[in-house]
């Protein structure tokens, strides 16, 4: 797994994982970039895993970084454009990733 940061104004804007030629995400960073809380993001993972509009096994891994006590969740590119277009479409449709 590789890293990937976003850098403005010499700051980490955003950090990702990249693997197998995709990017994921977890929920805080989904929420900063559609300037969300992150219990709307939550709400809307949730609703889209549950409508099935994507699929679980593959859109989801479980991660351990450092200084973390358990595995964290990331989410695919698919699942943050989804979550995009529910939350704030505009930002979604521009690609402002």
């Amino acid at each position: 797994m590789n890293e990937l940061a976003i850098y403005e104004d010499g700051k980490v804007k955003l950090e990702a994982a990249v693997e197998n030629e995709s990017i994921w995400l977890r929920q805080s960073d989904i929420a900063k970039i559609f300037e969300k809380e992150r219990s709307v993001i939550t709400r809307h993972i949730n609703n889209i895993l549950k409508d099935k509009e994507v699929d679980d096994k593959s859109n989801v891994q479980k991660m351990h970084i450092a200084n973390s006590d358990k595995p964290v969740k990331f989410y695919s590119l698919d699942i943050v454009l989804a979550v995009g277009y529910r939350t704030n479409s505009a930002k979604a449709i521009k690609g402002h990733l």
